[in-house]
């Protein structure tokens, strides 16, 4: 493999580890359900997406051709992820769970 294919999977492996590392930092300290919400679901799938995108390069250029597997996953990922968000916000909705009086937007509160 080429020195410069090399450092773009470095980069790449390294900005989708910043990407999970902000989301799972956004997970634990953000005070509500809503904004919690938004780390995994945002922050993680780009830097998970990052990661298979390096992962897509360095094992197709080492066995000559085109690697299936990390499209797949990237096509699971990008569908699931955003059904996932949309069913726990819809739960967490219909159980009315407690918010940040920062949080706007009360769907309840008619």
């Amino acid at each position: 493999m080429s020195l410069w294919l090399e450092i773009l999977v470095s980069l790449l492996l390294l900005l989708g580890s910043a990407f999970v590392l902000i989301g799972a930092i956004g997970l634990y300290r953000l005070p509500d359900f809503f904004m919690r919400l938004h780390g995994p679901t945002k922050a993680t799938t780009l830097g998970v997406g990052g990661m298979v995108v390096a992962s897509l390069i360095f094992f197709s250029v080492g066995e000559q051709t085109l690697s299936s597997h990390e499209l797949l996953i990237s096509l699971f990922l990008f569908i699931s992820a955003p059904v996932s968000a949309y069913m726990l916000a819809k739960a967490a909705v219909l159980h009315q769970l407690p918010l940040e009086q920062k949080t706007r937007g009360k769907p309840w509160q008619q």
